[in-house]
C-alpha cells in the first residue's frame, strides 16, 4: 500500500525529480533537506546510478513506496559542509552514500558492522527518519546523511563510476568475502550478467578466480569471456552442457531476480560449495533438499553490506580498477533510461550526470 508523504518544510532548499504515484513517471520537484547537523555531512550530487530497487520503489511493485519520491541510493559528490562534531570528512572531499543512511547503532547487527542487517535500518528514499520526515534519494543536487553512513571516495576512482559500487558493487563482494569464496584458485559462477553480475565477475577476478558465467542467453558468451574476463560460460538452457560441468564450482553468485530453478545451479556445486542468492525473486523458489544432503551443500542469501564492508569495497576497487561498466545519461533521459532497464538494454548500469544536467526550473 503506497501512502502520502506529510511535508516537512527543513530549511536547505533542494531539487530532484520524483515519481507522484504507482505509474512511476518521473518529473522536476522542489523539496527541502534538513540543516547540517553535528555528525552531518551534506555534500552536492554529482553523480547517481540507477539501480532496478530505484524501479520497484517508483512503481510501488514492493507495496511500501512513500509518494512523492525521489530514488536514488547510488551517490556520488563533493562535501559542501561538515557539522561541527565530524570528524572523517572535510568540505572538498569525495564521497557517496549508498542504500542506507541510518540504522539504530544500539543492536547486535549494528555493534558487528552489519547496519544492512539492522531490523530498524532507515534507507537513503522512500523511508522516514527518526522525525518522521522523509528520504528523498540521489536523483536530486543535495545531500544530507549522518557521517557514519558516507563512505569516502578514493581519489583515483572517477565520481562516475564510484556510485553503482555503493550498491551492486558490494552486493556482490560482501558474500564473496564472507563465505570465503574470495580465494585465489577457486571454480565461482555468477548467474545472470546484468548490472549485478557483471561487477560479480569482476570482483571474483580480482581476487583471483576461475569465473563461469552462467546465462539463459548464449548471445551473452562473447561479451562475458573478451569483455569482462570471464574464463568460460555455461548456456542454463542446455542440459548437455549443464551435465558436463556439474560438480565443478566452489561457490555461485546468483544475481538473478526473476523466478528461475536453482536445482540445476545447486548441481554444478561441489561437495561443500555454496550457492549465495543475491537477486531479490519475489516469488518462493523451490529448494529440493536432497540436492542439499548429497554434498553438504549450503544455499543463502545476502543483502548490500555493512558500512565498514561498504568502505573496504570501494577501496579494493579503487587499488584493483574494479569499476561498472556504465552509460551516463542526462536527467531529462531518466524515463527513458528506467523503460531500457525494464528490458534489461543497458551494459550494465546507467549513471545520471546529476551536476551538469539537473538544472532547478526558473
Amino acid at each position: 500500500m503506497a501512502t502520502e508523504a506529510k511535508v516537512f518544510e527543513h530549511p536547505k532548499k533542494a531539487f530532484g525529480w520524483a515519481a507522484r504515484d504507482s505509474s512511476g513517471v518521473l518529473s522536476p520537484f522542489n523539496f527541502s533537506r534538513r540543516e547540517t547537523g553535528e555528525k552531518d555531512v551534506a555534500f552536492k550530487v554529482l553523480y547517481c546510478g540507477i539501480c532496478h530497487t530505484d524501479l520497484h520503489m517508483m512503481k510501488n511493485e514492493w507495496g511500501n513506496s512513500i509518494y512523492p519520491l525521489v530514488p536514488g541510493h547510488e551517490l556520488a559528490g563533493i562535501v559542501t559542509e561538515v557539522g561541527s562534531k565530524v570528524e572523517k570528512f572535510k568540505v572538498g572531499d569525495k564521497v557517496g552514500v549508498g542504500y542506507m543512511v541510518d540504522s539504530c547503532r544500539s543492536c547486535e547487527n549494528c555493534a558487528e558492522d552489519l547496519e544492512n542487517y539492522c531490523p530498524q535500518q532507515t534507507v537513503t528514499c522512500g523511508a522516514k527518519y527518526r522525525d518522521g520526515s522523509v528520504t528523498y534519494g540521489g536523483y536530486s543536487d543535495s545531500m544530507v546523511a549522518d557521517e557514519h553512513f558516507v563512505i569516502r571516495i578514493p581519489d583515483s576512482l572517477p565520481l562516475d563510476v564510484a556510485g553503482p559500487l555503493l550498491c551492486a558493487g558490494v552486493t556482490v563482494y560482501s558474500p564473496l568475502r564472507h563465505f570465503q569464496l574470495d580465494k585465489p584458485g577457486m571454480n565461482i559462477g555468477v548467474v545472470g550478467l546484468g548490472g549485478l553480475g557483471h561487477m560479480a565477475v569482476k570482483f571474483a577476478k580480482a581476487f583471483g578466480a576461475n569465473v563461469t558465467v552462467i546465462s539463459t542467453s548464449p548471445s551473452k558468451e562473447k561479451e562475458a569471456i573478451e569483455h569482462l574476463g570471464a574464463d568460460s560460460f555455461l548456456v542454463s538452457r542446455d542440459p548437455d552442457q549443464m551435465q558436463a560441468a556439474m560438480g565443478t564450482l566452489n561457490g555461485i553468485i546468483d544475481t538473478v531476480s526473476a523466478s528461475h530453478p536453482i536445482l540445476p545451479l545447486i548441481g554444478l556445486l561441489k561437495s561443500n560449495g555454496k550457492l549465495v542468492m543475491v537477486g531479490g525473486v519475489a516469488k518462493p523458489l523451490e529448494l529440493p533438499v536432497f540436492s542439499l544432503l548429497g554434498g553438504r551443500k549450503l544455499v543463502a542469501g545476502s543483502l548490500i553490506g555493512g558500512i565498514k564492508e561498504t568502505q573496504e569495497m570501494i577501496d579494493f576497487a579503487a587499488e584493483h580498477n574494479v569499476t561498472p561498466d556504465i552509460e551516463v545519461v542526462p536527467i531529462d533521459y531518466v524515463n527513458t533510461a528506467m523503460e531500457r532497464l525494464e528490458k534489461a538494454d543497458v551494459k550494465y548500469r546507467f549513471v545520471i550526470d546529476i551536476g551538469n544536467t539537473l538544472k532547478p526550473s526558473p
